[in-house]
């Protein structure tokens, strides 16, 4: 789902399906005329007036097909969530004081759908491209999803085994590390909405300097901070480095109490990512497949990072308990 989401967003298609149907948009056009009605309702926005104008029905086919691989995989996402969850319901084989936590889980990823949606809208009219607020919102969600499954499983894994263990608790150093990658993400999310990563192709120095020319400061260090796509890039660039000094931490604290696994998880996951997201950035971000290749893999490992994280949160909180 994270990998597809990030092709979408890569080839320019989540403006493609100009219309939510949660049911009948299941099924892709199956004519040559619902091909061409929905390419006539894809003309109306602005993204192919000023951007796509004169693309073909082939091409736009191409882009159609990710959004649409995109969608029917969050219905597919939902119903492996739902249907063992309505057949262990009616077995009576949740564990006691688990459905407080798996029905917000359900109903989160409706909401991540409602948010997708809210996300297109931004981007079909008056402009050629989401609002990367809302891309960030829909991405943070995803992730924030993801780790809670893992959380999850992870609690009623150590149930199975011990039926008088009780849910693991965030630490404190958890949730601070878990604080500074937060931010990190964020501002990745940000570098997508905007094409930040285009600004520059070279590292570590941003077309010649540290910090970037071209930065706008006239509207403020706010604005800035959130909208303009150098200084996106650049706190996103460096931001990092604080990012692995904390998971360096999380790591030799979880091998010390003996979850080397765990600590090896995090470090591979880590640096991968360093070496993926440099290699994005000298790749240009451009629309070559190399390219897209490179950034859909930083953005696959950046979950498996969230994933490794939630990990080691979970044993230290259980650690903790003693």
């Amino acid at each position: 789902m994270v990998v597809v989401g990030g092709i979408t967003r890569l080839t320019e298609s989540g403006l493609s399906i100009t219309e939510w149907k949660p049911v009948t948009g299941a099924l892709p056009p199956l004519s040559q005329a619902d091909w061409l009605a929905e390419f006539e309702k894809y003309r109306a926005t602005t993204e192919y007036q000023q951007v796509n104008a004169g693309m073909s029905l082939a091409a736009f086919q191409f882009i159609y097909f990710w959004e649409w691989v995109h969608r029917l995989l969050a219905r597919l996402v939902g119903a492996a969530f739902a249907l063992p969850f309505l057949w262990f319901l009616v077995r009576g084989a949740i564990p006691k004081g688990y459905m407080p936590r798996l029905i917000p889980l359900f109903l989160l990823g409706g909401l991540q759908g409602v948010i997708g949606w809210w996300m297109v809208v931004s981007g079909l009219s008056g402009r050629t491209d989401v609002s990367h607020f809302r891309l960030a919102a829909h991405l943070l969600l995803a992730l924030f999803i993801f780790a809670s499954l893992i959380w999850t499983a992870l609690d009623l894994k150590a149930l199975a085994a011990n039926r008088k263990a009780r849910p693991a608790r965030l630490t404190g150093f958890a949730l601070t590390v878990i604080a500074i990658l937060f931010i990190q993400l964020l501002f990745g999310a940000y570098v997508a909405g905007m094409n930040a990563g285009q600004v520059a192709n070279t590292w570590p120095l941003m077309n010649d300097h540290f910090v970037p020319e071209g930065i706008d400061w006239d509207r403020g260090v706010i604005f800035a901070v959130l909208n303009d796509p150098f200084l996106v890039h650049f706190i996103h660039r460096w931001w990092a480095w604080v990012v692995v000094a904390a998971l360096i931490l999380m790591a030799r604290r979880l091998k010390k109490i003996g979850a080397r696994p765990v600590s090896i998880a995090i470090h591979i996951a880590f640096g991968t990512q360093i070496l993926l997201g440099i290699a994005t950035v000298m790749s240009g971000v451009n629309i070559s497949n190399f390219a897209i290749t490179l950034a859909v893999l930083h953005q696959a490992v950046g979950a498996l990072l969230v994933g490794s994280v939630a990990w080691g949160a979970h044993h230290l909180g259980q650690v903790r308990k003693g």
